[in-house]
């Protein structure tokens, strides 16, 4: 494993440019960091991350991700969540491969594929051989640009394939299958995201999920960590964010924009999420430059 996660470093560390590079290969992402960053709040997508070198934390609801070298965690729905790189440097950049999930694909290797064990949602796993091996054959397409159209179609279903196989494979059927609780789960997140500045009503989101009240909450949970208005109050805080620093002016306008009806209350839990009141914390980020790197789609 060790000689696979260090040829992976080499190739990641030549066409990385910045925290994050979208690559020549569809739906595979570069990230790469010298130095370790404060808790960080995102909206993460349907991906499975795989952290090659350094370490990372990511809190999500009420529970907390480790990743190490060579683990990786597949997020099935867009999810609030708060990072923090713990190890990174020059001399030991924290890297990671982010690859995003082809529901479809999926879908048709769910015909032949035999059930996994379902565990524990949120737990990073250690990369197998197979897993590794698949990613260094996909990696060494970028040093080889013009044989991509050809072979990366075929290493993508691979690594799939791969997924599906291991201990998050359950995640991955939910996802593909129409009617599973993941697939369920995500069409009332998709509302929320669309919503977020409306209120809530979970009975509508229990209907739009196919379930009762009591089977929504309690899936809603376990796909997310958190309940659908804590969900909201995050997505809404992320998209405040967001406004403070392409429109910059006054909070209180903001804050009834994403739906708070209370300007104070809004600048509460915005300085508890982020750790400055809003004015401050959008003034911050454009003066070093890190607007540009907060990505919320």
């Amino acid at each position: 494993m060790e000689e696979v996660l260090r040829e992976l470093i080499g190739i990641a560390g030549r066409h990385a440019h910045g925290r994050r590079t979208k690559t020549a290969i569809p739906r595979v992402t570069i990230g790469r960091s010298e130095v370790a960053t404060p808790p960080l709040p995102e909206l993460c997508q349907p991906t499975a991350l795989f952290v090659l070198q350094g370490t990372k934390t990511v809190l999500i609801g009420d529970r907390t991700l480790r990743y190490g070298a060579g683990s990786y965690f597949i997020y099935a729905v867009e999810t609030p969540a708060t990072s923090q790189l713990l190890e990174a440097s020059s001399a030991r950049p924290y890297t990671a491969i982010a690859f995003a999930l082809d529901v479809g694909l999926i879908a048709a290797l769910i015909i032949d594929h035999k059930p996994a064990v379902d565990g524990d949602g949120f737990v990073t796993n250690r990369a197998d051989d197979e897993l590794l091996d698949a990613w260094r054959r996909m990696l060494r397409l970028l040093d080889r640009p013009t044989e991509i159209p050809v072979l990366a179609p075929m290493l993508e279903r691979e690594i799939a394939f791969r997924l599906l196989q291991g201990p998050q494979g359950a995640k991955l059927r939910q996802l593909a299958h129409a009617d599973g609780r993941l697939s369920q789960i995500r069409r009332a997140t998709a509302w929320i995201r669309a919503h977020y500045n409306e209120p809530i009503d979970v009975t509508e989101l229990a209907e739009l999920a196919h379930m009762s009240n009591a089977s929504f909450h309690r899936h809603f949970k376990a796909a997310t960590a958190m309940s659908p208005m804590q969900y909201q109050k995050q997505v809404r805080l992320l998209q405040a964010r967001h406004l403070l620093i392409a429109e910059p002016g006054s909070a209180m306008r903001v804050a009834f924009a994403v739906g708070y009806e209370s300007a104070s209350q809004f600048s509460r839990e915005y300085a508890r999420h982020f750790g400055l009141p809003p004015a401050r914390d959008a003034a911050r980020l454009l003066a070093k430059g890190e607007a540009a790197t907060l990505e919320i789609d």
